[in-house]
């Protein structure tokens, strides 16, 4: 009785795999057709989003099960053929949806990654310029210093006149280091989020009136008129060091860039609940296409490698402390074509 079981069984098994082998020409002749035509429509869609692409690579296979099912069935609608297609149908509402939603995440995460991987690159090579500049402006005032002072310790210069002369250029060398390396570290706070801002209400007004005052002399040292105009008086939050540093960083290099019996202006405006502080020079304006670079740390403009001597003695850096701390007090700040030169606009949160 168990023999003639196993029997059955095996002579079961050995029909079903007939049929197998049977209907399977059949089945991947209906599948093919429907796996090239999806293959086509990839093709033709490399273009459209992950999500339209992850969509199609569902409904593929399902069309081709579909049809090869149908195929196989001789397209008589049995019990398991209705079967079948509910089961394809109920796979298709709930994949599809699931491919839509797991297309835009991943197309968003890859889109946020290549952004983050392009500013990483970005940085990296800004870094290494502004490395290449300190490097070669740093050597220049210490070759400087150097010099002088072997010529002082060998006795070369010993006339009282020509000794005070070498001490004076030797402290303003000194003095252009001195700037440079304030600049490198108030650059390295920014970029490292290592600022910490000690905030109070200014008024705006106040601080560009201190800082035009301390840079009056560098002005008339270099053949430029300061002017001020306030159509309001805004008043905003932010610490006082930074915000200062802002103006002057600003008017000093309109400073640096207007040529002598320039003028440089310096408005003041409260616009939208915005406090606007806009710094206009005689530069004869930026090539356009240096306009979004001009905050760059490694930025100068021009291809010499000599940069023109510096009116703050720093390391020209100014522009890139000042996009720094501007947005450090949660600001923007913005520079345009204008007149004879150019527009350094800032725009804060006003208080009042």
């Amino acid at each position: 009785m168990g023999a003639n079981v196993v029997i059955e069984s095996d002579e079961s098994l050995a029909a079903m795999l007939a049929h197998a082998w049977h209907i399977l020409p059949v089945a991947l002749l209906f599948a093919l057709p429907v796996v090239a035509a999806g293959s086509l429509v990839l093709y033709r869609l490399r273009r459209y989003s992950l999500a339209t692409t992850l969509t199609v690579l569902v409904l593929v296979p399902l069309a081709a099960t579909l049809a090869g099912v149908l195929g196989v069935s001789g397209f008589m609608f049995s019990t398991a053929l209705t079967t079948m297609l509910l089961v394809c149908l109920l796979v298709a509402v709930v994949t599809v949806p699931a491919a839509v939603v797991l297309g835009r995440v991943i197309a968003r995460r890859s889109v946020w990654e290549r952004e983050a991987r392009d500013r990483e690159r970005a940085a990296e090579a800004s870094r290494r310029e502004l490395v290449a500049w300190i490097s070669h402006d740093l050597r220049s005032p210490l070759a400087g210093i150097r010099a002088m002072a072997e010529a002082l310790a060998d006795g070369v210069v010993d006339r009282p006149d020509e000794v005070t002369g070498f001490a004076r250029r030797i402290d303003g060398e000194a003095a252009r280091l001195a700037g440079m390396v304030d600049d490198l570290f108030e650059l390295s706070r920014i970029t490292a989020g290592t600022l910490r801002l000690r905030p109070t209400e200014l008024g705006l007004h106040d601080v560009v009136g201190d800082a035009l005052a301390a840079l009056d002399p560098l002005a008339r040292r270099w053949g430029v008129r300061m002017r001020a105009e306030a159509a309001a008086r805004p008043v905003v939050t932010g610490g006082e060091p930074e915000l200062g540093r802002v103006v002057r960083n600003l008017v000093t290099n309109a400073v640096e860039h207007t040529p002598p019996e320039g003028t440089v202006t310096v408005r003041l405006d409260a616009l939208g609940g915005e406090a606007v502080l806009a710094v206009e020079d005689a530069c004869g304006g930026i090539p356009d296409d240096e306009l979004d670079r001009v905050f760059d740390p490694a930025f100068r403009g021009g291809t010499a490698r000599t940069p023109a001597p510096s009116a703050s003695g720093g390391g020209g850096v100014g522009l890139a402390i000042v996009r720094g701390l501007v947005e450090a007090h949660h600001g923007r700040v913005t520079v345009r074509n204008t007149g004879p030169g150019c527009r350094f606009e800032v725009r804060l949160p006003a208080s009042r």
